[in-house]
C-alpha cells in the first residue's frame, strides 16, 4: 500500500528541502560575514574554537575558487553546531548593520543640507541652519559657501565643499 502525506496528518515530516536550502544559505552568508570581519571585532564574538580555526584558515586562502570551497567547509562546520550557538553573533552583526544604516542616513542628510546651501540663491537654507545652530560662525560659513560656488564654477578641487561638510558634521556631532 502506498502511503501519502494525508494518511497520518499528525506526522512531522521535518523541514522541506527548500527550507533546508534556505537555512544552509543563511549559514553560508553568516560564515562569509565572519570571514570579512576585522580580527578585533571577531575576537569579541563568542564562537566555538573549531569555527575560529576554520575562519583563520579561510582568511589565509587568496585563490577565489579555493576560498569559496573553504567558505563552504566553514559553513558545514558551523551547521554541525546548534543554531542557538550563533544567535549572539547574529545579534551583534545585526546591530552593527542597523548602526551603519543610521550613520549612512545621517551622512546623506548632511550632504543634502550642503547641496541646499550651495544651490540656494535666497539663503533660506542658510537662515534655517543659523536658526537651528545660533552658535555657528556665520561669516566663516558664508565665506565657505561663496568659495565652494567659485570652485564649482571654475572646476577647481572642492576644498571648501569638503570643509562645509566637515562643519555640518561637527555641528551634528555637537547636537548629540
Amino acid at each position: 500500500m502506498n502511503r501519502t502525506y494525508t494518511d497520518t496528518p499528525d506526522h512531522d515530516y521535518g523541514p522541506t528541502r527548500t527550507q533546508q536550502r534556505r537555512d544552509a544559505l543563511a549559514v553560508l552568508e553568516l560564515a562569509s560575514q565572519l570571514v570579512e570581519l576585522p580580527a578585533s571585532r571577531l575576537a569579541k564574538l563568542d564562537l566555538p574554537d573549531d569555527v575560529r580555526r576554520e575562519i583563520d584558515n579561510t582568511r589565509k586562502i587568496t585563490a577565489h575558487i579555493a576560498r569559496k570551497r573553504q567558505l563552504g567547509f566553514l559553513a558545514k562546520v558551523m551547521r554541525r553546531h546548534e543554531t542557538e550557538v550563533f544567535d549572539g553573533v547574529r545579534a551583534a552583526l545585526g546591530e552593527n548593520r542597523e548602526r551603519q544604516r543610521q550613520e549612512t542616513a545621517a551622512m546623506h542628510r548632511l550632504e543634502a543640507m550642503r547641496d541646499r546651501l550651495l544651490a540656494d540663491s535666497d539663503d533660506s537654507a542658510l537662515s534655517e541652519l543659523i536658526a537651528k545652530h545660533p552658535q555657528i560662525d556665520r561669516q566663516h560659513l558664508r565665506s565657505l559657501i561663496r568659495q565652494a560656488r567659485t570652485e564649482r564654477d571654475a572646476n577647481k578641487p572642492p576644498r571648501a565643499y569638503r570643509e562645509i561638510f566637515q562643519l555640518l558634521k561637527d555641528l551634528a556631532a555637537s547636537e548629540d
